[in-house]
């Protein structure tokens, strides 16, 4: 919860002192391994804002409110078993000026220019983090979204740019978070997302050979139906995403669990599902979603 003194706080610093916002980069506490002593990695996400993807299940706006995301935020990030935070420059440096982040993995988002909706959204241009400043800021890597449509040329500058930041974030020695999704347009236009196995390992064949070395690579994939089909397609560890909420949490954790077992696969990046349940309790899915992940890792509490 953020109280009334440090709402106020964040709001005079952020008008009267920016420069505060360098500070307390500078001055956070770095964790020195991406995997905790359990060899895991699980983040919270919340870098959808960025790309005008504010709605969860039935509300459009349940993202729009700031205050409310980052105290849920801090929530999630008091759990132990919460290694950081995966978002976009304005969401991290709120966490950081509310001291936040002290020796937490934080991974900026770089390709937020594929607006949710948009004519263009699968030419998705990199409009936030890049690889200097992540280096500079002292920031333990990048993530960056890769959809894949074969009917859209917009695709064919998304990975291009996906390309040249794995290149860059390993000229730094900085984890590239690569989210390979492919999607279709329907009769509509509208984007649905392939989830058969095929589909999914294609992307992550692709993803995986982005770049002039894969040697900091880490692929963001969804939990697949057939988790040793699509996850034995590279040796690349992965983190499993946790996409749109469905309606039952309990089959989330359930789909989520499966794929964690597969050897290649560290850890959880949840974001809507875990920050916005159905029931309001976010401290009591975050503690779900952590013993699911020790459960198929075989860590004792």
């Amino acid at each position: 919860m953020i109280t009334d003194g440090q709402w106020r706080e964040l709001l005079w610093r952020r008008a009267e002192d920016p420069g505060s916002i360098r500070r307390a980069y500078q001055s956070r506490k770095r964790r020195h391994s991406l995997l905790n002593g359990k060899s895991t990695l699980f983040l919270v996400a919340a870098d959808h804002p960025a790309r005008g993807a504010l709605g969860v299940g039935g509300d459009p706006l349940a993202m729009a409110d700031r205050r409310s995301l980052l105290s849920r935020l801090l929530t999630a990030l008091a759990n132990p078993d919460v290694d950081g935070v995966l978002g976009t420059p304005d969401v991290i440096e709120d966490l950081l000026l509310l001291d936040g982040l002290n020796e937490r993995v934080i991974i900026g988002s770089m390709n937020r220019g594929g607006l949710a909706g948009a004519d263009w959204e699968i030419d998705d241009r990199f409009t936030a983090y890049d690889a200097s400043s992540i280096a500079t800021f002292g920031l333990d890597g990048g993530k960056m979204l890769l959809r894949l449509v074969d009917s859209d040329p917009g695709t064919i500058p998304t990975l291009e740019g996906c390309a040249r930041a794995v290149t860059e974030l390993a000229e730094h020695g900085l984890m590239a978070m690569v989210e390979p999704l492919p999607y279709r347009r329907d009769d509509h236009g509208k984007l649905v997302l392939e989830k058969d196995s095929a589909a999914l390992s294609r992307a992550s064949a692709v993803a995986a050979g982005l770049g002039s070395t894969s040697a900091y690579t880490w692929l963001k994939l969804p939990a697949p139906q057939e988790p040793e089909v699509v996850l034995d397609t590279t040796a690349l560890p992965a983190l499993v995403l946790g996409g749109v909420p469905s309606a039952d949490p309990a089959d989330d954790l359930a789909s989520w669990g499966r794929s964690l077992q597969h050897p290649t696969v560290r850890g959880l990046v949840v974001g809507r599902a875990l920050l916005y349940p159905p029931d309001g309790d976010v401290a009591a899915a975050v503690a779900a979603a952590a013993q699911v992940l020790r459960a198929a890792k075989g860590v004792q509490e």
